[in-house]
């Protein structure tokens, strides 16, 4: 068996020892995109914990470098590995590699690598690339990026407009787009209101980006009872 084969049987083995059947039956429920006979059902805590340990293995790239990858837990242990490269430029290129394959929402949202606060200029172009993509969890992770780092101190409205201009009929793609918004209503109000009073999406990401607004501690009370009445309401038939 050569060294590659090795490491990919030995990384499959170890989530198999770390699998949970029930977690399992729970989880696969959550993410129907995905083909249950590849979920083995391991924890995120118990996959991060594993991926500490596997990003210190001089031989890792291996693994990084067979794609696609089988199981479920796989990809999500890729991008846990990702995220705990240090060097910006490495880690960039290691997720350049890996957005074509991911195929769902989860392994999508939980991928966050911290290096890339340290170059803010260069990931925004590469969001930028992102969300212009024709894959819809490349689109969603590119927009999980300027929620991620741009609504806080380095906030300019050109980062909404950029949100804004995704355009899609994908449905993991539209949720991202409401809960882009409805984060940017709770970290950046006056700026992000207008997009909600001129009605600026479509009728389902609009009452989507409300509704995730409300359901948020971080709106104030006064700012839910005003957005609630900019929900678009049915008409009733007659």
């Amino acid at each position: 068996m050569n060294k590659n084969k090795s490491m990919e049987k030995n990384i499959t083995d170890s989530l198999f020892q770390l699998q949970d059947k029930e977690y399992r039956n729970f989880h696969c429920a959550l993410i129907p995109t995905v083909d249950r006979e590849t979920v083995i059902g391991v924890r995120t805590p118990e996959l991060r914990k594993l991926a500490a340990k596997l990003a210190k293995n001089p031989d890792i790239g291996d693994f990084l470098s067979k794609l696609p990858h089988h199981y479920y837990e796989e990809n999500n242990l890729h991008g846990f590995i990702i995220e705990k490269e240090k060097d910006f430029e490495k880690c960039m290129g290691q997720i350049e590699a890996f957005l074509p394959y991911v195929d769902n929402w989860a392994t999508c949202d939980a991928i966050v690598p911290k290096t890339f606060k340290n170059d803010l200029t260069q990931l925004l172009e590469k969001i930028k690339e992102w969300v212009s993509s024709e894959r819809t969890y490349t689109i969603r992770f590119g927009m999980k990026m300027l929620m991620t780092f741009y609504l806080d101190d380095c906030f300019d409205r050109e980062y909404l407009e950029i949100a804004a201009a995704v355009e899609s009929e994908e449905y993991y793609v539209k949720m991202m787009k409401a809960w882009f918004f409805a984060t940017a209503l709770a970290k950046q109000y006056d700026a992000t209101l207008p997009y909600i009073e001129e009605r600026r999406f479509d009728e389902w990401t609009h009452n989507k980006t409300i509704q995730k607004a409300v359901e948020s501690y971080r709106v104030t009370d006064e700012h839910k009872i005003y957005l609630k009445s900019l929900k678009i309401k049915k008409k009733k038939s007659v």
